[in-house]
């Protein structure tokens, strides 16, 4: 049997088949899964057409997870293709250029809101929203990249990390009793569309390779992918809360 055979899985943040989620999405199918995928606004036909580059088409609804509208509808939306979810992958972000980039101390409220709001508190969002289709539990798993530390030009991207991952710990908290597990991936830098935004970003990678014990591809978003998929699957019932790094070991060696 396949590592998620049967399972239904919403996947957020697929714009290209560079992607992280994308590749979640596709190795979910190849291990048997039925992906929903979710896209809004002008991205919506960018997500619509990678789409049918999956070994399978998936169907893509409308979810802004700042549209209090759509957030009440993903039920209703989802039910349309199939009767529940057991997991739903978070692959959102963003901030604003002006609070990246070597912009921390002039940062404004209203765009570090942004990140903010965007960035960590919508995994509270999404979760809530997906909470009623995941009657029998399930898995929730969201990507970040370490907030330990103060990286170059991450600026306050970083500080909405360090609010995503603590969103994270609570939710596994208050939704533990019902069988939802909730569970983050620290990946190291990958060249995705969204890494390339961040000002600066080869300042973050650095010589990340030549640090990591295991060595590190940033063209590669398969590894990252396979443990999003582990902690989807039923391989892992009794863990929740937890960060699991897939950047070559770097988090573990000084600097």
């Amino acid at each position: 049997m396949a590592l998620l055979d049967g399972k239904n899985i919403l996947v957020t943040g697929v714009l290209t088949n560079h992607s992280i989620a994308f590749h979640v999405a596709r190795l979910a199918q190849l291990e048997g899964a039925n992906v929903i995928l979710t896209s809004f606004g002008r991205q919506m036909k960018l997500t619509q057409a990678i789409a049918k580059r999956l070994p399978q088409p998936a169907p893509v609804l409308q979810l802004d997870v700042t549209d209090n509208d759509d957030l009440a509808a993903l039920k209703d939306r989802v039910l349309e293709h199939v009767d529940s979810l057991d997991g739903v992958v978070h692959s959102i972000g963003f901030a604003p250029q002006t609070v990246m980039g070597g912009n921390f101390l002039s940062g404004e409220w209203a765009d570090v809101a942004t990140a903010m709001e965007v960035s960590a508190f919508s995994l509270k969002s999404l979760a809530v929203a997906a909470q009623p289709l995941m009657s029998n539990g399930g898995s929730v798993v969201g990507l970040t990249f370490d907030a330990k530390f103060a990286w170059p030009v991450y600026d306050w991207m970083g500080v909405a990390k360090a609010a995503f991952e603590s969103t994270a710990r609570y939710l596994a908290r208050d939704l533990g009793p019902q069988g939802i597990r909730v569970n983050l991936v620290s990946a190291g830098p990958i060249r995705t569309t969204a890494a390339k935004s961040i000002p600066g970003f080869e300042q973050m990678e650095g010589n990340w390779p030549q640090r990591a014990p295991l060595g590190w591809d940033q063209s590669n978003p398969e590894p990252t992918a396979r443990a999003v998929a582990a902690l989807l699957s039923d391989w892992f019932p009794a863990t929740t809360g937890e960060i699991v790094h897939v950047d070559g070991g770097v988090h573990a060696m000084g600097q």
